[in-house]
């Protein structure tokens, strides 16, 4: 089923409709985001600041842009199923691992705190949920992706880690739009002003062991299916009309 023309013109279609649903979600929540800033007299250059240092906001962004890639490659070459190039096959796996953490991180941790008032519940729920299941499939189902080295699901770490350390230091600096507390952190997990250093020493551990397992698991999965379907050695398959 995998190698088949229908399949592969049917799952890119999806990658490039699900990326548009991402950044119109992503759109709508930046739009009422910017717009209660406004309303209340907040300093809108913070907001927007604050808006896209939320690692959710980023990894949806990125995973889109990568999808439409994807996609739109799949269709320029007329629609011929052969494998992925390596970077983008690697980005793929890569935005695969953030939106499914994002997904099981909100999930675990976020989803019983109250809603802000400019949240769009629509949009939160597909950047934390319907995003991340789609690119969960996506791993487990998706054409054409490519059979990466085991230091690709290592590498995975490496934004996550940098954008850790930019929130750390960077939080102390802010104040906060809303409350005008004199520091602003995108995560209660990781405001030590609430549960201290220790814990959130932890809840970094935790969280990037859990990207290097999960960016493990899907280059595994990635090579399981490489071997059961050798797409990296077979010739490019072009559809019928």
């Amino acid at each position: 089923m995998q190698r088949s023309g229908g399949w592969a013109t049917g799952w890119n279609a999806a990658r490039v409709a699900v990326a548009v649903l991402i950044l119109v979600a992503v759109g709508a929540q930046f739009a009422s985001s910017t717009a209660e800033a406004v309303a209340q007299g907040r300093d809108v250059a913070t907001v927007v600041a604050n808006f896209f240092s939320f690692f959710t906001i980023l990894s949806n962004v990125s995973s889109a842009a990568v999808l439409v890639l994807v996609g739109v490659r799949y269709f320029a070459r007329g629609r011929r199923v052969e494998v992925d190039p390596a970077a983008l096959a690697t980005a793929l796996a890569f935005v695969s691992t953030y939106m499914i953490v994002t997904g099981i991180v909100y999930n675990l941790l976020l989803r019983g705190i109250p809603l802000q008032p400019e949240t769009v519940p629509w949009s939160n729920e597909i950047m934390h949920v319907w995003g991340p299941l789609f690119l969960l499939l996506d791993v487990l189902l998706g054409p054409t992706r490519r059979r990466l080295r085991w230091s690709a699901a290592f590498a995975a770490a490496i934004f996550p880690i940098v954008w850790i350390v930019y929130t750390l230091l960077r939080a102390p600096l802010i104040t906060n739009p809303t409350t005008g507390a004199p520091f602003w952190y995108p995560y209660p997990f990781l405001d030590p002003n609430t549960s201290g250093w220790g814990s959130v020493a932890v809840y970094i551990v935790v969280i990037a062991v859990a990207i290097i397992a999960l960016a493990v698991g899907i280059v595994a999965i990635g090579r399981a299916r490489g071997i059961r379907m050798p797409i990296d050695s077979a010739p490019a398959v072009r559809p019928g009309p």
